[in-house]
């Protein structure tokens, strides 16, 4: 009788873990291949060469891009390098980019490890630049006074806080008031390892300001990329895990309220928002399993772009897709001017013409 409840108890358990495995490869979409869909014209970023994870580019065609993200279990091509700022001038007719010296004296620029970022710009138009930094795998919120004259960023302040653990992208909707995912529920590292690979869906996102801080959206399997509508009146909030993009609306309380969410064939990463058009450009992972880097079969990159996503049938377009053999890891997209910006996590960028 004992054996054969011990082997029952191992049957139940082999079989559990078979239907985790098999539910791990389907949330990392492990079996899917990439057709290429290329762009007439591309080129490396110059000066690009360990990752170009977030970046934003504002209506004057001046675009940040943060760089050297060192992030668990993912590949770093210069993991003993801080991470840096990069500033590139989409009005050239051949861009590169620009390292922005950061001042400072309570700033340690020695374990810098930017993430996401987001710019703010006041009404006497000071512009402030929000940045994910993860010092010592830690998470932070570093906020700068972006000087252009003097192409550097002044450290004003490092926010922490109890509901920001695991920060991932962030999107400022002030100069200290920004809405922010964690990727993660638990701060250990083996938890977090389980979190992932049984899909508790724990995650979060937090609204903070100086005088309140909430969670104001939970229960997402990887919560990551995070954006608001030109008219701030919706935000957007990427699911890797579950391939969704999810539309929350924002009430005046800075509360959300869910509204719809599409599904995808791809792991949804950052999403940046088209000023003029309201369209989402969205950097994604179509095989999530090769992010853990195998430089035999390296992950592949996707840009959808979403054109009218608040209606019945929103526009889903593939604009690019290439399986790693070019650019490896696509996490972000952004347009100015019939360019298209492409950033990875770990590898170069790439600059294209629509």
């Amino acid at each position: 009788m004992v054996k054969l409840i011990i082997l029952t108890l191992l049957g139940l358990g082999l079989a559990l873990f078979r239907n985790h495995q098999f539910s791990y490869q389907t949330r990392l979409n492990a079996f899917r291949e990439v057709e290429p869909m290329e762009l007439p014209k591309c080129n490396f970023v110059k000066g690009i060469e360990t990752g170009s994870e977030d970046l934003e580019i504002l209506p004057n065609g001046l675009a940040f891009i943060s760089s050297g993200l060192k992030y668990p279990g993912i590949k770093s091509f210069d993991p003993k390098t801080p991470g840096k700022i990069l500033l590139m001038d989409l009005n050239e007719e051949d861009p590169t980019v620009l390292e922005l010296e950061i001042t400072g004296s309570k700033f340690d620029l020695s374990s810098f490890n930017p993430h996401g970022i987001s710019t703010f710009t006041d009404e006497d138009n000071t512009m402030h630049l929000l940045v994910v930094n993860h010092p010592d795998a830690k998470s932070t919120v570093e906020l700068f006074k972006f000087q252009e004259e003097e192409k550097s960023l002044l450290h004003l302040k490092t926010i922490r806080h109890n509901l920001l653990p695991n920060l991932n992208d962030i999107v400022a909707v002030g100069p200290e008031h920004f809405y922010a995912t964690n990727d993660h529920y638990f701060i250990d590292p083996y938890l977090r390892s389980w979190e992932m690979y049984l899909g508790l869906a724990w995650s979060y996102v937090v609204y903070y300001s100086p005088s309140e801080v909430r969670v104001v959206a939970d229960g997402f399997d990887f919560a990551n990329g995070i954006n608001v509508s030109p008219d701030g009146k919706y935000v957007y909030i990427s699911e890797l895990l579950a391939h969704k993009i999810h539309v929350y609306e924002k009430h005046a309380n800075w509360t959300l309220t869910p509204l719809k969410s599409l599904n995808f064939n791809t792991l949804v990463d950052n999403i940046s928002v088209d000023p003029k058009t309201g369209d989402l450009w969205v950097g994604c992972h179509p095989n999530g399993m090769k992010i853990f880097y195998n430089s035999e079969n390296p992950p592949a990159s996707e840009v959808l772009q979403i054109q009218n996503i608040l209606a019945e049938e929103p526009k889903v377009t593939q604009v690019y897709a290439e399986n790693g053999t070019v650019l490896q890891g696509s996490t972000v997209a952004s347009v100015y001017k019939g360019k298209l910006l492409i950033g990875t996590v770990f590898h170069k960028a790439l600059y294209c013409e629509l």
